[in-house]
């Protein structure tokens, strides 16, 4: 097994936007950009949380290191070859953060990923009260709505904002992902209309299977 993503938490943790760049481009040179998200740079974020919780660095650390990777994110995307106006799909996207949650990387790598199959996303961030989110949701209608949280305690607000997103008109689909999903069993939400999305390639998965013709004749 590799250690990429103790060597990327490194450089992220060093603060040289730089570095991280450089050290990223080269192992998308060699790695898909699914396995760069979800088997690097993920755990090398899960790595960064376990020694903040382990008092092997500071809060400031993390959020340094946590300021890299977003840069690190963004510029990756701007390198990515703009999708031709035609190959563009009508689906739409909106994701979001639960109230209260902070961690935002994994939706954003979620959002690029959309994307990179066409779809037209809007990433609202984290931290997204139930209101603000109904309202961006009501006015932008997609066929998909992706919730994120990392910790178990979110979970009756993730109820809620299912039990919400279920009595929407044009039926969209929910995804739930974040941390909780990967360390968690969440069949328990499952659905018909609700999917547990554990990683970037159970999103691949979904799209590979050619989903998203179910999305548009149930809606």
């Amino acid at each position: 097994m590799n250690q990429h993503h103790e060597e990327l938490a490194r450089v992220f943790l060093n603060g040289d936007e730089d570095e991280a760049l450089d050290m990223s481009r080269q192992l998308l040179r060699k790695y898909s950009k699914a396995h760069f998200y979800e088997s690097i740079v993920t755990p090398a974020m899960y790595y960064i949380g376990e020694l903040w919780q382990q008092n092997k660095i500071s809060v400031a650390d993390e959020h340094l290191a946590t300021a890299i990777c977003d840069f690190v994110l963004s510029k990756l995307e701007s390198d990515s070859e703009p999708k031709p106006a035609k190959k563009q799909k009508k689906n739409k996207a909106i994701l979001f953060g639960v109230e209260e949650e902070q961690h935002y990387i994994g939706l954003k790598m979620v959002a690029e990923t959309f994307k990179d199959h066409g779809w037209r996303v809007r990433y609202l961030g984290p931290n997204l009260p139930l209101e603000h989110s109904l309202i961006q949701i009501e006015k932008y209608k997609p066929e998909v709505i992706g919730v994120s949280a990392a910790l178990t305690y979110r979970l009756p607000t993730i109820r809620k904002l299912i039990d919400h997103f279920m009595e929407l008109e044009w039926k969209p689909l929910v995804l739930v992902g974040g941390r909780m999903a990967r360390k968690f069993d969440l069949k328990e939400f499952e659905a018909d209309r609700v999917m547990v999305i554990k990683g970037i390639s159970d999103l691949n998965q979904w799209f590979n299977e050619g989903r998203v013709g179910v999305i548009n004749e149930t809606s």
